[in-house]
């Protein structure tokens, strides 16, 4: 049995480095044929060497630059032209996808287009291009497997079943780090703080969208378009313990849920190896030791990013781009510590207000709404700080 081709799109963040974890545990199974990284290229580097990987990619053309000089016989592209010409060039069986923010999405369009599977980490590009996305992949007849924990139970739980017969999807969430908080501690939240997440260790990005319910909002449309649900079918609960990672309710009711420890290369492994159950030595979970399993509402007062994510998505044509261009920005600015933890959800609904929607008919189209909401963000937030000293 020849191995599995991959190619790794961020392969320094979290979800990369895990993925090669993967990787060297089956060396007959798997092979890497590319990597892909933003900035790292130092680490970039270090992964190419240990895994022979003789073509890299980085999005930043200045980096990319400073690696070629450092290793000249790697073969490294540039930009997102370049990561997308690379998954072209190297053909790989699977592409996995998990550059954070929308900078993945034209290398995974690429892959698509040309009839390769992804296995899908960031969100994102499936928020501001989710139906460009899924048409593409089924007109080229490939397919997308969500690496993201709660969108693989749910993916797991869909294994043999008609889809319409589902009735309704109850996404789970964390709650995140400030859950337990009152409606006015929030403004005084840091950035450090947003970062410790109570259950899972992941990039700076999606652990603070996980502190703001966007990330669950950005799930949201996941759902609806790898698994043609309507918004008002998915509903989110919270649930601490991240025991059960989501559930299916189907017509007559019956309700099916995938369930383990929260551990990220569970559901990595099972997208590596997808469609077949490859059997590992990770943690097994101890439903007695796990105990009490709790469920609640999600306070979206308190967190109205989730709202926004679904209003964004009922609108449609370019409102969902717009919500993950803001948001982008946002989430950006707080790490900087140039904005407040309250200021998120306010950005990103003032630029949903500004805006004039069109339709994302190509990938052009995504850009344009990308880059609009970008330059209001950021002009709005110009605006704000000259108020403070008007």
């Amino acid at each position: 049995m020849q191995p599995k081709r991959l190619l790794i799109l961020g392969s320094t963040g979290s979800i990369g480095v895990q993925s090669l974890q993967i990787v060297a545990a089956y060396p007959q199974r798997l092979q890497v044929v590319g990597l892909a990284a933003g900035h790292n290229w130092q680490r970039l580097h270090q992964q190419a060497e240990e895994f022979s990987v003789p073509t890299v990619g980085l999005a930043d053309q200045r980096v990319a630059e400073e690696l070629s000089a450092a290793a000249p016989g790697l073969q490294v592209y540039a930009g997102e032209d370049g990561l997308a010409e690379m998954v072209r060039v190297t053909e790989p069986d699977l592409v996995v996808g998990a550059i954070s923010g929308i900078g993945g999405l034209q290398p995974v369009m690429a892959a698509l287009e040309a009839g390769c599977d992804v296995a899908l980490a960031n969100k994102e590009p499936l928020v501001a291009a989710g139906e460009l996305i899924t048409t593409t992949a089924a007109r080229a007849g490939a397919h997308l497997v969500p690496i993201d924990s709660e969108i693989s139970a749910i993916f797991q739980c869909l294994q043999g079943q008609r889809r319409e017969d589902v009735e309704k999807i109850l996404l789970t969430a964390s709650g995140g780090p400030f859950a337990e908080l009152q409606a006015e501690e929030l403004s005084e939240v840091t950035p450090q703080q947003a970062l410790d997440h109570p259950t899972w260790k992941m990039g700076a990005k999606v652990t603070v969208d996980s502190a703001t319910l966007m990330n669950k909002g950005f799930e949201v449309f996941e759902l609806k378009w790898l698994f043609g649900v309507e918004f008002d079918q998915i509903e989110v609960v919270v649930h601490h313990q991240s025991v059960i990672h989501s559930l299916v309710q189907f017509c007559d009711g019956s309700v099916l849920a995938q369930m383990s420890l929260p551990d990220m290369r569970l559901p990595i492994h099972y997208a590596l190896f997808y469609p077949e159950r490859v059997g590992n030595d990770l943690p097994r979970l101890d439903l007695v030791e796990a105990g009490p399993l709790t469920f609640a509402e999600p306070d979206v007062r308190k967190f109205p990013n989730l709202r926004l994510a679904y209003e964004a998505g009922k609108a449609g044509a370019s409102y969902p781009a717009v919500l993950n261009a803001a948001n982008e920005v946002a989430v950006d600015l707080f790490l900087q510590e140039e904005i407040g933890f309250n200021d998120l959800p306010f950005l990103v609904e003032r630029a949903l207000e500004a805006h004039e929607p069109f339709a994302i008919d190509y990938l052009q189209d995504v850009k344009q709404a990308d880059t609009w909401a970008r330059d209001y963000t950021r002009q709005l937030v110009e605006e704000m700080e000259g108020d403070q000293y008007d």
